[in-house]
C-alpha cells in the first residue's frame, strides 16, 4: 500500500554531542582552548636554550683549558683576581628576578592576571639592575685589563659579555610579554607566554651561576 502524499518522511536521527562538538570546533572555542602538551614555541624555546648553553658550556672549558696550561699565577700578568662583590650583588639580584615570574606562573593557573604587570615590571627592574651592576664593575676592570690584554682579559669579557647579551634578550623578553599579555585577551595564551619566560629564565640564572664560579671563584681555589 503505498504512502499518502501529506504523510512527512523522519529525518535522520540527530547525532548526540553534535552541539558540543560543534562549540568546541569553533572559533571561540578553538582561540580559549589550551593545547594538549608541549607546544611547538615551547619546544623552540627549549632548542635555542640548549644551543645558547653550549656556546656557553665551550667558552667556559676554554677558560679552564687556557688556566692550566698557563699554570700559576691565575690571572697572568699581575692582574689581581677578581672582587666578590659585584658578583655576588649580580646573583642576588638575577635569582630574585626569576620570583616574579615564578608568581606570576601560579597566578596564570588560577586566572589572576591582576598580578602580571607588578610581576613582570619588578623581574625588569630587577634585570635591570643587574646590568647596571655589570656595567659598574667593567668600568672598574677596564682601567686594569682589557679585551686585548691578555688572553685572561679576552675570556673574562666574552663570557661575562655573553650572558650579559642574554640577559638583555630576557630584559626584552619581558617588555614583549608585557605587550603580549595586553593584546592576547586569552587565559592559554597568557600562560604559555608566562611558560617560555620561565624556561629562558632557568637558562639565565643556571648559566650565570656557572660564570660565577668559573670566573669569579675557582681563580681563588
Amino acid at each position: 500500500m503505498s504512502e499518502q502524499s501529506g504523510t512527512r518522511r523522519p529525518g535522520p536521527p540527530q547525532q548526540r554531542g553534535a552541539r558540543p562538538v560543534r562549540d568546541a570546533a569553533g572559533a571561540r572555542g578553538l582561540a580559549t582552548e589550551e593545547p594538549a602538551g608541549r607546544s611547538t614555541a615551547w619546544w623552540g624555546m627549549v632548542l635555542f636554550v640548549a644551543t645558547e648553553a653550549t656556546l656557553v658550556a665551550s667558552l667556559l672549558g676554554t677558560y679552564f683549558y687556557l688556566r692550566f696550561q698557563f699554570g700559576e699565577p691565575w690571572p697572568p700578568g699581575g692582574v689581581a683576581r677578581p672582587e666578590l662583590l659585584h658578583p655576588l650583588i649580580m646573583t642576588g639580584l638575577l635569582l630574585a628576578s626569576g620570583v616574579p615570574l615564578l608568581w606570576a606562573q601560579a597566578g596564570g593557573r588560577r586566572d589572576r592576571w591582576g598580578r602580571l604587570p607588578v610581576a613582570l615590571g619588578a623581574a625588569a627592574l630587577l634585570t635591570a639592575g643587574f646590568l647596571v651592576v655589570q656595567g659598574i664593575e667593567y668600568a672598574d676592570q677596564l682601567d686594569r685589563f682589557t679585551l686585548t690584554s691578555h688572553a685572561y682579559g679576552s675570556l673574562f669579557y666574552g663570557v661575562t659579555g655573553l650572558h650579559a647579551v642574554h640577559v638583555c634578550v630576557g630584559l626584552l623578553l619581558l617588555f614583549w610579554l608585557l605587550a603580549a599579555v595586553a593584546r592576547d585577551r586569552t587565559g592559554a595564551g597568557r600562560r604559555e607566554r608566562i611558560r617560555l619566560a620561565v624556561v629562558y629564565w632557568y637558562f639565565l640564572e643556571v648559566v650565570w651561576l656557572g660564570v660565577l664560579f668559573t670566573v669569579y671563584l675557582s681563580p681563588r681555589l
